[in-house]
C-alpha cells in the first residue's frame, strides 16, 4: 500500500508498505529521517516518540496505516531550518547529549510539556519525561536542558 503523510511540513509518500509495518519503520527506513530511534519495540522506551497530529506518540507502536493522511513531527521537524529549535540547542549546552539513544524522544516529550506555556516546576518535568528511558546520563543535566529551554521558551513563542 502506498502511505501519504505530511511530515516535518511536507507532503511524503512511502510505497509498496506493508499494512503491518510501523510508523517508525517507515519514517527511519522508507522516508530516510533516523531521528526516531528503534530500542525496545514496545512502548517502553520513548526513543522513537514522535508528533503524530500534535499528539505525542511511540512511532513503534502505531502501524503504518494508521499514518495515512496525517500529520506527522519527528525530532528532525523541531529544527527551523539549520537553526535548532531553542529546546535542542538546551540539550547541547546542558550536555543532556550523551550517547544520543534517547535524545529525539526526550526532546519531544519535553517539547510537548514546553508548548503548553509557563515554566514546569521539577515535578511536572519529570512526570513529563517518565515515559523515556535513558542510560547515560543520570537525568539530572537533561532536566537542567528542560529548565534552560523553559527560561528562552518566551523568547521564541514556539
Amino acid at each position: 500500500m502506498r502511505i501519504t503523510a505530511v511530515v516535518n511540513g511536507e507532503t511524503r509518500q512511502a510505497d509498496d508498505v506493508w499494512p503491518g509495518e510501523s510508523l517508525l519503520y517507515v519514517l527511519r527506513e522508507r522516508m530516510g529521517l533516523p531521528g526516531a530511534k528503534n530500542a525496545c519495540e514496545q512502548g517502553e522506551c520513548g526513543s522513537c516518540t514522535v508528533y503524530m497530529d500534535e499528539v505525542a506518540v511511540c512511532a513503534c507502536l502505531v502501524s503504518a496505516g494508521q499514518a495515512q493522511g496525517r500529520r506527522i513531527v519527528t525530532v528532525e521537524g523541531l529544527a527551523q531550518g539549520d537553526e535548532l529549535h531553542p529546546l535542542q540547542q538546551a540539550f547541547i549546552e546542558a550536555g543532556a547529549v550523551q550517547c544520543g539513544f534517547c535524545t529525539p524522544g526526550l526532546l519531544i516529550a519535553a517539547h510537548d510539556l514546553l508548548r503548553r506555556g509557563g515554566r514546569p516546576a521539577d515535578a511536572e518535568i519529570r512526570e513529563a519525561l517518565a515515559g523515556n528511558l535513558c542510560r547515560c546520563t543520570g537525568y539530572e543535566k537533561i532536566l537542567d536542558a528542560v529548565r534552560m529551554a523553559a527560561d528562552r521558551w518566551q523568547d521564541r513563542g514556539s
